[in-house]
């Protein structure tokens, strides 16, 4: 009888033991997807920041090409 006790109580820490695995795991999961969310905005803030550097070289060289035909006629 008392073993059985034991065994149980055994079995009891055992549960307890791999509930406490489970939710470590689980803050790790959503550790992870926090840092996919953060990976995600920085690709679209460099995204963003390659467009505008597009645009204005684009507005650069329009400028420089303006200039240039100023500079001819």
């Amino acid at each position: 009888m008392q073993a059985d006790a034991f065994t149980m109580q055994a079995d009891a820490f055992t549960m307890q033991a791999d509930a406490f695995t489970m939710q470590a795991d689980a803050f790790t999961m959503q550790a992870d997807a926090f840092t996919m969310q953060a990976d995600a905005l920085t690709m679209q803030a460099n995204a963003f920041t390659m467009q505008t550097d597009a645009f204005t070289l684009s507005g650069i060289a329009k400028f420089n090409s303006l200039r240039i035909n100023e500079m001819l006629y």
